[in-house]
């Protein structure tokens, strides 16, 4: 077992981020998520409707990531956080699920032309105290540069003014042609702007490429289709490499991801961009460390 660390999780009742919780659990970790749920609906994000035997060692907490003043009691004397959201297609991804917008809406939002910034102050221009990322129409908020860029760039903001040790994005590995190129851009500029503005903090930037599990049926076969791309893509030695992006990407387990992140929480030599060979590296250094 490690030393006792304290891990704040944003996005900790997500697909990735409880897993993440899941491994710092078993670390021995004190760990808090922050999410606008608290605790999962343990049946969108497991094969099971019950919380797991770990769930109850996790503080399951309420927050808006668009609201620092709602969660940044939460980071007080946090060793590690963690930014584990943001979005695929610009639209109200609970709202096509549930069925009150539809999946041609997000389609439109995230190839049609848009504002954007929608007029909101970029993060490092607000002032202490005053922050917020909602925009005048709610609609507006599911954008890239708000859920992808300026979320996680507010959040180390606030993590570094608590002297937060390490400092972890989940970015994303190079897109793939079917998503707008705002989806990655916006990934790679909340790494620059994380690395250069908060120096003192450890900034690790996840690159998982497409990440699938059993309890998520759907993406089985999508990650089927992704690990047919790589064997192509290394079969033709990349030739097809740079149009192909995340497509020829090999796909990896979400819990193959989660543990690697935790274990780069850990280890001081891990720092800037994490792609997917080191991903797996990490991972298994993690499960060693659980066998012994």
């Amino acid at each position: 077992m490690s030393a006792s660390k304290r891990l704040v999780v944003c996005g900790g009742s997500g697909f990735l981020g409880s897993r993440i919780c899941k491994y710092a659990v078993q670390r021995g970790w004190d760990v808090t998520s922050i999410s606008r749920s608290g605790q999962p609906k343990w049946e969108t994000v497991t094969s099971s409707a019950s919380p797991p035997s770990w769930a109850h060692k996790v503080s399951w907490e309420r927050a808006d990531i668009l609201r620092p003043a709602t969660y940044g009691p939460l980071l007080k004397t946090a060793d590690y956080v963690v930014h584990s959201m943001g979005i695929l297609l610009e639209a109200d991804y609970k709202g096509v699920v549930s069925g009150r917008e539809s999946p041609i809406t997000g389609l439109r939002k995230a190839f049609g032309p848009v504002d954007p910034d929608r007029g909101i102050k970029r993060p490092l221009d607000q002032k202490a105290g005053e922050e917020v990322l909602t925009p005048p129409n709610p609609a507006d908020q599911f954008t890239y540069e708000i859920m992808n860029r300026d979320s996680a760039v507010m959040l180390a903001k606030q993590a570094a003014a608590e002297d937060t040790k390490a400092f972890a994005f989940i970015s994303a590995a190079a897109g793939a042609p079917i998503l707008p190129s705002r989806y990655i851009t916006t990934k790679r500029e909340a790494e620059q702007t994380i690395a250069s503005e908060f120096p003192r903090m450890r900034g690790i930037f996840m690159r998982p490429p497409f990440m699938y599990d059993s309890s998520r049926k759907f993406t089985l076969p999508v990650a089927a289709m992704a690990g047919a791309g790589n064997l192509f893509n290394t079969v033709t030695r990349g030739v097809f490499g740079g149009f192909m992006g995340a497509a020829a990407t090999k796909p990896l387990p979400v819990e193959t991801v989660a543990q690697a992140v935790v274990e780069a929480l850990e280890d001081e030599n891990v720092k800037g961009p994490v792609e997917v060979p080191q991903i797996e590296e990490l991972a298994k250094k993690s499960w060693r460390k659980n066998m012994l």
